[in-house]
């Protein structure tokens, strides 16, 4: 700053106030000083600008990866929200892979983020949140974590999957298997318990529902449709519920490798309406999720505790039931 103030011939507070735009400067002043940033091409010291400033200009995002188009737009969300308000965002994928994310944990430390928001791939363990933690605030995003009261931005994907799930009823399916998400995992939980209630409602033994336990990638919907639907055609399932979009375009790929038709012979809906979901032949019956707004809103929360405030209870963003192609009435 110092060679651009003596480049332009101004004084060094000109410079701060035209960098920083924290104070009037003459038009013509402010000229030079951009003149001679461009010249000398000078980049603001960011560190030593979160030290003066005491403010925050990074935060941390983990999520299981971008191949789901469900995290892609959560963190489209997060990005929207951080760059309204100048501030840097740190991007860990894990894979899925407990190891990697507890080592990207490590690295965010040492880079020394703000802040966090968490969605995790790894639903078994809790080593790699705890070790964020001690960064500074944390905000969960699309789970909750048993025994850490930690602020989350949530769905109401229980009342979602209660009502995909009196959909596929409604349309005279009796019997219905559920490839549900890992069985760790609280939002799957949530969702199939969903499910179960809406089973119930109607007369129907929740206990007697075939489950199917995934784990969210469309491989695993691949692998489980295969089991729910082996055996005579008489006693197969006319319906799946699939706890996300993922696995019932799994469910789709087995069903169309083994002469399956969809949905005459087999109705399948899914969850979260990922934009590929639309597009699919069928159109995918499904529960739309507010991922963008989700990760907006997590990141809203997260500078604000940043700075001091407070988060009274979790917040839960609406859902609601998209019908589309792949669920008719079963045939008789």
């Amino acid at each position: 700053m110092k060679e651009v103030a003596e480049h332009a011939n101004v004084s060094l507070s000109t410079v701060s106030y035209v960098v920083n735009n924290s104070g009037p400067v003459a038009a013509d002043r402010r000229a030079r000083v951009l003149a001679a940033v461009r010249e000398l091409r000078y980049t603001p010291n960011e560190a030593a600008r979160r030290l003066k400033r005491r403010s925050a200009l990074a935060i941390g995002l983990f999520v299981p990866d971008l191949v789901n188009q469900f995290f892609a737009l959560l963190a489209q969300g997060v990005e929207r929200a951080a760059s309204e308000r100048d501030v840097l965002v740190v991007l860990s994928a894990s894979e899925g892979n407990d190891e990697t994310e507890t080592r990207n944990a490590r690295l965010l430390r040492s880079q020394r983020v703000d802040g966090v928001i968490y969605l995790s791939g790894t639903w078994a363990s809790t080593s790699s949140l705890l070790e964020l933690t001690s960064l500074g605030p944390v905000v969960l995003v699309d789970e909750r974590r048993p025994g850490l009261d930690l602020p989350a931005v949530l769905s109401d994907g229980r009342r979602g999957a209660r009502e995909i799930a009196r959909y596929v009823l409604d349309q005279g399916h009796e019997t219905v298997a559920v490839i549900a998400g890992p069985a760790s995992s609280w939002t799957a939980e949530q969702r199939l318990a969903g499910y179960r209630e809406a089973f119930a409602a109607l007369g129907h033994d929740p206990d007697q529902l075939n489950v199917f336990v995934g784990d969210y990638y469309q491989g695993s919907g691949r692998e489980l449709a295969a089991q729910a639907l082996a055996g005579a055609a008489r006693k197969r399932p006319t319906a799946l519920l699939c706890a996300n979009d993922l696995m019932a375009i799994g469910a789709l790929e087995y069903c169309k490798a083994a002469g399956l038709r969809v949905p005459e012979d087999v109705s399948i809906v899914g969850f979260d309406d990922i934009p590929v979901a639309g597009l699919l032949t069928p159109r995918l019956t499904t529960v739309s999720q507010p991922a963008v707004e989700m990760g907006y809103r997590a990141t809203t929360i997260l500078l604000d505790l940043i700075k001091g405030g407070s988060v009274q209870t979790d917040e839960f963003l609406p859902v609601s039931l998209q019908i589309r192609d792949s669920v008719v009435p079963p045939a008789r």
